[in-house]
């Protein structure tokens, strides 16, 4: 299924908030910048992210409580090491 918006179709809330984590894990976002939210569309009734907004709860949380830190930091070692030559 397809969205007027042309944005990436997220079924659930839940399955929404966790691309919003995990984008938010993955890319470094300048200040200001990036997803911080999600909503239901008007058009399709599916769930995006969005940079507007107020910040979704379950993201502050993570950010606050330096879940998003750590796991980038965890994604970085786990990628120093798998980059390196025998693994």
């Amino acid at each position: 299924m397809k969205c007027a918006s042309q944005k990436r179709i997220y079924y659930t809330r839940q399955d929404a908030v966790m691309a919003l984590l995990d984008a938010r894990t993955r890319f470094d976002y300048a200040e200001g910048h990036g997803p911080i939210a999600i909503y239901q569309c008007e058009d399709c009734g599916h769930f995006h992210l969005t940079s507007k907004g107020v910040m979704d709860e379950t993201l502050a949380a993570h950010l606050a409580s330096g879940k998003i830190r750590r796991q980038k930091e965890a994604d970085r070692w786990r990628n120093k090491i798998k980059n390196q030559k025998g693994f």
